[in-house]
C-alpha cells in the first residue's frame, strides 16, 4: 500500500512510519519537520492545513494514517479548539478526493470520567479541550464517510510505554529527566489504574489496522486490561536500569482522570491474529 503518515516527525509518527516500512509499504512521512523519521519513507515536509488539494500534493495515497496534533499532552490547551476545524477541513479534503482507506489517532481521553472496561460504542463525556475535540472530530468523520467509499478507522490509544525522550508521556518525561541526572521525579500518588501498553506494541497494532480493511469504526488499540500507574512506573524505571525515584505526591491526581479503566480488546485481538497469519 501507498501510506500517507501526518504528524510523521512525532513521537508515535516516528515509530508507525518504520512499521509500515518494514512490513512492505510505500510511505509518505509528512510533518512540519523530518529530522527524525525513517529515511525509507518519503518525505514531505508540509503545513497540511494550507494545502488545496492534499490528495494530488500527496501523490494519490491508497490510504492516510493521521496522527497530526499538537499540544496532546496538554489537555486544555485551547489549540484543540481552534484546530478542530483546521483538521476536519484536511481529512474532508481527503475524502472528497476519494481516498479508500483513512485512519485517526483517537483518544480514550473522548469517554471522560469512566470506571471500567471502555468497548468501542461506550458514551463519551469528555472532559477536557483536548478529549472534547477528538471526540467531535470523530462524529464529524463519521458523518463525512457515512455515504462515501472511505473506510473509516478510529484507533483509540491508551497508555504508551517507551523509553524515547521525544514524547511527552510520562515514561518520555522520565527518560529525559534520567538523561539530564536528576535525582527525583515529581509524581501523583500513582494509584490510578489504566491500560498501559508497551510502544513497539502500539506502533505494531497501528500498522496492522490500517493494513486490512475488514474491521472499521472505533478500534481500541490497547492491552486488554488495567494496571497501577506507580507499579508500572517502577517496573519501567527498573527494567530500564535508571537511578532516578519517583516524589510522590508532588502533583494531585487529574480530577477528571478515571480511577480504573482499560480499553477492550476484542476487535484489536481478532486483527493482530489475522496479522500474524498473514505474516
Amino acid at each position: 500500500m501507498k501510506i500517507l503518515v501526518t504528524g510523521a516527525n512525532g513521537y508515535i509518527g516516528q515509530g508507525l512510519v518504520k512499521q509500515l516500512l518494514d512490513d512492505g509499504n510505500q510511505v509518505i512521512a509528512s510533518d512540519f519537520r523530518l529530522d527524525i523519521v525513517d529515511k525509507r519513507a518519503e518525505l514531505k515536509e508540509a503545513d497540511l492545513f494550507s494545502l488545496e488539494d492534499p490528495f494530488e500534493f500527496f501523490g494519490r495515497p491508497d490510504a492516510c494514517f493521521h496522527l497530526a496534533w499538537k499540544n496532546g499532552f496538554v489537555h486544555n490547551d485551547p489549540s484543540h479548539i481552534n484546530d478542530l476545524p483546521k483538521h476536519f477541513a484536511f481529512l474532508e479534503k481527503l475524502v472528497e478526493s476519494g481516498i479508500s482507506q483513512m485512519a485517526v489517532m483517537g483518544s480514550m481521553h473522548e469517554i471522560g470520567f469512566f470506571e471500567g472496561s471502555i468497548k468501542p460504542d461506550t458514551p463519551c463525556n469528555p472532559q477536557s479541550l483536548y478529549g472534547i475535540s477528538k471526540n467531535a472530530l470523530r462524529q464529524s468523520l463519521e458523518l463525512i464517510c457515512k455515504n462515501k467509499p472511505t473506510v473509516l478507522q478510529w484507533v483509540r490509544g491508551y497508555y504508551i510505554v517507551g523509553n524515547s525522550e521525544h514524547g511527552c508521556s510520562i515514561f518520555s518525561k522520565i527518560t529525559a529527566a534520567e538523561k539530564r541526572g536528576d535525582k527525583e521525579f515529581p509524581f501523583t500518588m500513582g494509584q490510578n489504574q489504566w491500560d498501559f501498553i508497551n510502544y513497539d506494541r502500539f506502533c505494531e497494532m497501528l500498522a496492522a489496522v490500517i493494513e486490512q480493511k475488514e474491521y472499521q469504526g472505533v478500534i481500541n488499540a490497547c492491552s486488554g486490561f488495567p494496571e497501577k500507574l506507580a507499579t508500572r512506573v517502577e517496573d519501567f524505571i527498573k527494567d530500564n536500569g535508571y537511578k532516578i525515584s519517583l516524589k510522590y505526591g508532588a502533583f494531585p491526581d487529574r480530577p477528571y482522570d478515571s480511577k480504573a479503566v482499560w480499553g477492550d480488546d476484542a476487535i484489536i485481538r481478532k486483527i493482530m491474529e489475522k496479522r500474524q497469519a498473514d505474516f
